[in-house]
Formats: C-alpha cells, sequence, structure tokens
C-alpha cells in the first residue's frame, strides 16, 4: 500500500504493507463561508453577550492568537473579526494582538508576516510573548502558586483570545484557556502548570478534561483574568475551518472539543508491533521537541517492546542550544527521563513524555532537518527511508506483526478497545 504521510510541507510518500491499519478517519465538510461563519459566531455566541455588548465606544482590546508552531489559519479568522471590533469603534488604535508563544521561540519579521498576514502587521501593533519578561502581572493565586500573566492582557479592558482545538496529549484538548496559560504566562506560571506531578498523573492525558490535573491548573489560572470572548475554531487537514465557536470560557470550548472528537478520535484493535507516525506535518513537526506528540500518540497503540518509526522534518533541529536539547544530554537513561524527580524544569515536561515511550518501544526517526548524532542523543535511531525501516521491523518481529499509520500524527488519536472518549 502506497500512502503520504504528512511531513514538512510536501508530505512522504511510503510503501506498508496491504494490511495496515490506517487511522485516518473521515473529516468533517468544510465551512463553505469561513468569514461569515465568524462573524455569525461573534454575534450569537454559543452562550453569553455578542462581541457587540462587550465592546465599549472607549477602551483598549486584547486579541490573542496562536504562535508559530501551530496551523491555526490566523488570516482566516483574524481578519474578520478585527473588521467587526472595527465596525463596533475599536480599530487598530484600541487593538493589540497577542502572540500566545508560552515558552516557545518568538516569530522573526517575516514569520509573523506569513503567520498573520501582511496587512495585519501593517496595521496593528503585535506583541510577541516571553515568558521570561519581567512584565507579567499577578492575578491570584491557584494551588499556592501565584498565576502570573503578561500585562498586556491584564490591564486590557477587553480581552478576546482566539485557537483551534485538537487532542492534546497531557492537556486533553488545545485551545480554549491554552492561548492565555501557557500562551501569555510567566515561566514560572508555565513551571507549574507543568510539573512533573501533573504530567506524571495518568489522568494527564489525550481527550481528557475532566479532572484533569493540566487542563485543571490551566482553567483555574485562566479563571483568575479570563477572556470576555473565546473563539475556538475546528480545521481540516487542509488547515479549512469546519467549526466556529465562540463564547464564554468553559462552555464554547467544550462545544469545540465535542466536535472535534467526532473526527479526531478513532478504535483500533491492537497493540501493534509496528506503529508509524508523523507529527502533523508543517508547522507542528518544526522541531522534535514539537514531535514528542506523534510518538505519545504511536504510544497509545504500540506493542510494549515493539518499534514506532517517526517521521518529522524538524527543519528547526531539536531545537539546539534550548533545554529540551540539554536534558536529552545530561539524562542517564530514558527511564530518568520518564522519572525526573519533583524540580519542574523548562522543557522538563516533553522529556517526560518522551522517556515514557522510550521506556516501551524502540524509536527510528526520519528528520531532515537533524543529524544522526542529534538523533542518537535522544536514545532513538536514524532512518533515511521509513518503507525501509517499516519492513525491517517487521522482519525483526516476525509472523503475525502488524502495522498501524497514523498519517497525520497527534491529529487523530487512536485507542486500543473500547474506543475514545468525550472531553
Amino acid at each position: 500500500m502506497r500512502l503520504t504521510l504528512a511531513y514538512g510541507t510536501t508530505g512522504l510518500p511510503v510503501e506498508v504493507p496491504d494490511d495496515a491499519v490506517v487511522v485516518d478517519p473521515d473529516e468533517a465538510d468544510p465551512l463553505a463561508d469561513e468569514d461569515g461563519a465568524i462573524r455569525r459566531a461573534l454575534r450569537r455566541p454559543i452562550t453569553g453577550p455578542p462581541l457587540a455588548e462587550l465592546v465599549g465606544p472607549s477602551g483598549t482590546v486584547a486579541v490573542v492568537f496562536p504562535d508559530l508552531t501551530r496551523p491555526m489559519p490566523n488570516p482566516t479568522v483574524l481578519p474578520p473579526l478585527l473588521d467587526e471590533l472595527a465596525r463596533l469603534g475599536a480599530g487598530p488604535e484600541r487593538v493589540r494582538l497577542l502572540c500566545a508563544t508560552g515558552t516557545h521561540r518568538r516569530a522573526t519579521p517575516g514569520e509573523m508576516a506569513a503567520l498573520v498576514g501582511p496587512e495585519v502587521v501593517a496595521r496593528y501593533p503585535i506583541h510577541d510573548h516571553r515568558a521570561d519578561d519581567p512584565d507579567h502581572v499577578e492575578v491570584g493565586e491557584v494551588d499556592g502558586v501565584a498565576v502570573l500573566l503578561d500585562r498586556r492582557w491584564v490591564e486590557a479592558d477587553v480581552r478576546l483570545t482566539t485557537g483551534f482545538v485538537e487532542p492534546h496529549f497531557f492537556a486533553g484538548w488545545s485551545g480554549g484557556p491554552k492561548g492565555v496559560c501557557p500562551g501569555l504566562a510567566a515561566t514560572a506560571t508555565i513551571l507549574e502548570a507543568h510539573s512533573p506531578e501533573r504530567i506524571a498523573d495518568p489522568r494527564s492525558t489525550w481527550l481528557a478534561t475532566a479532572d484533569n490535573p493540566v487542563h485543571g491548573f490551566v482553567r483555574s489560572a485562566v479563571d483568575r483574568c479570563p477572556p470576555d470572548l473565546s473563539v475556538d475554531v475546528t480545521l481540516d487537514r487542509h488547515r479549512r475551518l469546519t467549526g466556529v465557536f465562540a463564547g464564554p470560557l468553559p462552555e464554547s470550548h467544550r462545544a469545540a472539543c465535542a466536535w472535534a472528537a467526532r473526527t479526531a478520535t478513532a478504535t483500533v484493535d491492537g497493540p501493534f508491533e509496528v506503529v508509524v507516525t508523523t507529527n502533523g506535518g508543517h508547522p507542528l513537526d518544526r522541531n522534535l521537541y514539537q514531535a514528542v506528540k506523534g510518538l505519545a500518540a504511536a504510544g497509545r497503540v504500540v506493542a510494549d517492546g515493539g518499534v514506532i518509526v517517526l517521521a518529522a522534518a524538524c527543519d528547526d533541529g531539536l531545537p539546539s542550544g534550548g533545554a529540551f536539547a540539554r536534558l536529552l544530554s545530561s539524562a542517564g537513561s530514558a527511564g530518568e527521563l520518564a522519572r525526573p524527580g519533583g524540580v519542574a524544569t523548562l522543557d522538563g515536561w516533553q522529556t517526560q513524555v518522551l522517556g515514557r515511550v522510550l521506556e516501551r518501544a524502540e524509536v527510528r526517526v526520519r528528520a531532515d532537518g537533524l543529524t544522526d548524532d542529534e538523533v542518537r542523543v535522544a536514545r532513538m535511531t536514524p532512518v533515511a527511508d521509513v518503507s525501509a525501516a517499516v519492513a525491517d521491523a517487521l522482519g525483526a518481529a516476525g509472523s503475525g506483526a502488524r502495522v498501524c499509520v497514523l498519517p497525520r500524527g497527534p491529529f487523530v488519536v487512536p485507542t486500543v478497545g473500547a474506543g475514545a472518549g468525550l472531553p
């Protein structure tokens, strides 16, 4: 069987056995009028007041959007939102756009223009958040820990978030409150949200928000300074909108998650000796740090002692020189990555999840942006040919071994047996 994996911007053709189980459910139809759907959602949200009742004749408006690691179609979502604000009297002189980077790197000028569109960059002030910037404000406490959020968010008269909903490997689902925390939070707050104890809790997993310790902290932190209106969208593989969900949190986010669960989850009759996965292609597969998500998805259905073959472009490398690379280099074993102790460390949540996968399965990686040494420092095996790596793993596994393929990686979450749960 020949199929194309999501890989970088071009995709990666591979050959797998004809009886391989391919996890790629049917998608919802794209909206015929994306611009109109966004405007209707702003005027008639799921619950709560419409945008027109939130925006007064004066005062500042903060609008949050996802950063360059997310396949959010900002050039589709932001223009009608900004146009609606301008129609209500809140033009560029009153609006500030906030890029929710969390601890990710900031965008270059060219990347920002591509991220939101050159016209938006030319007309609106944009703040690319930095978690280590001292300009954060304490808005309260969660579990005895101060919640520190970007001053530009806290001091705005009207606060709006935009995002998209996809499965998340320890927060349950993306979108909703995540745009504010970790998106606009200070490093100390982000570390607490991703503490080793929270990440290690089995309830911190895909598709679950109720009783999820990570999601619970994020939701409580954002409750201390919530958005007046949250706008979440769902997408197909071409980044076209399949749904728009506006309203106050958590109601609008719950509605978006329930809708996304219809096409973002699948039940398989695993586990499998060999699992092929990706990290969803550009921009999510831009580095190995992000690609841990694709490995975590594969880890749900790989047999103990099996092989995961990961295809992720990793054009930004590990990235090298950051906390993730240092943690990989300093750890003595996969077990040390998986159980880092009680001290929260920048990027430690990602190495913690990676360590859990590596304890259960061998990982082979095709990544044009990584050197073989970089792959090996992450305790994985570099491969040049995914098809050959699959054939080799099957041969070693022996008669009866089976293959599962996740062409879109973490965008469609497989579950063995009983099926995937709703949020």
